[in-house]
C-alpha cells in the first residue's frame, strides 16, 4: 500500500504535521522517516510506520521512501550551507530511485525576492535540484516561525520596559508552526497541489514597536521601543549573555527588517488552511495564558 512518508517526524514542525496527519487519514496510510527510530515509540504505538534513514546514508533514505505516494521533505537543521544543500540533494536523488511519486518539500518564505540569504540561498538550491529531478514537487516556503519571538525574552522587554534592537519600523512576517504543519497536512492528503508554491506567510506582518504596543496592552505595563544602530545591538546582545555567533544572526535579521525585505504577506497560508492564521497578538495573549 502507497503512504504518506514524513522525514524528520521527530522535530518541532513534522511532530505538528503527523498530529494533523492522523486527524485527517488513518495512521495505517502514514509512515514516518527518521534516524532515531526509539523517539517515535509513541508514533508506533498508534499505528505509524517506523522508517529508519539517515540524510548521510543514501541507502537508507532509498529504503524508507520506498512505496511513497508524497514524501514530505522537511528541510534539515541549521548547518553549514553546502552541508544542507547536500543532504537534501541526496534525498532527492534516494527518493527518485525509490520510485516517490511526489515530493513536498519546506522551503522559505519569498526565498526569490531578496530574502534573508543565509536561509534563502540554501532553499532555492533545494528548489533548483527538485525541478532538475522532475518529479512533480509542492513547494512550501515556509515564513519565520512565531515561537521564534514569542518566548522568555517577551518577560525580559516587560520587565525592562524596553526592547532595543536595530530593526527600526521595519516589519517581519511569522506564522505559527502549528498552522504551518495544518497546511502541510492539507496539501498532503488532498489532490491538485503538484508543481505548486506556495507563499506561507501571514496576511499581515509586524515591528517591534507593533510588538512593544501588544506587550503593553496585554501585561498592562508600559513597554516602549527604541531603535539603535546593528553594532550597538550586536553589543547589547553579547553583553546580555547571547552567544557571538546567535548575536550576529539576530542583528543581520533585523537589518533585513529595516530595510523592508522580511515584511511580505501572502493569502496562501490562510486559503489553504481555511481560516486566519494566528496573530502575533494572540500566540502572546496564549503564552501569558499558559
Amino acid at each position: 500500500m502507497s503512504k504518506i512518508v514524513v522525514t524528520a517526524a521527530t522535530g518541532e514542525l513534522g511532530q505538528l504535521v503527523v498530529k494533523h496527519l492522523l486527524e485527517k487519514v488513518p495512521a495505517s496510510q502514514i509512515a514516518v522517516s527518521i534516524r532515531n527510530v526509539e523517539k517515535a515509540s509513541a508514533l508506533a504505538e498508534l499505528g505509524v510506520e517506523i522508517r529508519y534513514s539517515d540524510f548521510d546514508d543514501p541507502a537508507s533514505m532509498e529504503k524508507a521512501f520506498a512505496g511513497a505516494s508524497k514524501l514530505l521533505l522537511i528541510s534539515t537543521p541549521q548547518d553549514e550551507s553546502i552541508s544542507r544543500i547536500r543532504k537534501h540533494v541526496s534525498a532527492i536523488e534516494a527518493a527518485r530511485k525509490a520510485g516517490v511519486k511526489h515530493i513536498i518539500y519546506t522551503s522559505f518564505a519569498f526565498a526569490d525576492v531578496d530574502a534573508f540569504a543565509p536561509l534563502a540561498n540554501v532553499h532555492l538550491a533545494t528548489e533548483y535540484s527538485l525541478q532538475a529531478s522532475e518529479i512533480p514537487t509542492t513547494i512550501l516556503r515556509n515564513t519565520w516561525y512565531q515561537e521564534l519571538h514569542v518566548n522568555p525574552s517577551l518577560q525580559t522587554y516587560i520587565e525592562g520596559g524596553v526592547i532595543i534592537n536595530s530593526a527600526g519600523e521595519g516589519k517581519i512576517n511569522t506564522a505559527t508552526r502549528d498552522d504551518l504543519a495544518l497546511a502541510t497536512a492539507v496539501v498532503l492528503t488532498e489532490e491538485g497541489h503538484e508543481n505548486q508554491v506556495y507563499e506561507l506567510a501571514s496576511s499581515q506582518s509586524w515591528s517591534y514597536p507593533d510588538l512593544a504596543e501588544i506587550l503593553s496592552k496585554v501585561s498592562g505595563k508600559n513597554v516602549s521601543y527604541q531603535a539603535v544602530s546593528d553594532a550597538e545591538s550586536l553589543e547589547g546582545m553579547i553583553k546580555a549573555g547571547l552567544p557571538e555567533g546567535l548575536a550576529q544572526f539576530l542583528v543581520a535579521i533585523d537589518s533585513k527588517m529595516a530595510a523592508g525585505t522580511e515584511g511580505h504577506t501572502s493569502t496562501d497560508l490562510e486559503k489553504l488552511i481555511g481560516k486566519k492564521p494566528t496573530s502575533i497578538q494572540e500566540s502572546i495573549t496564549q503564552w501569558f495564558v499558559s
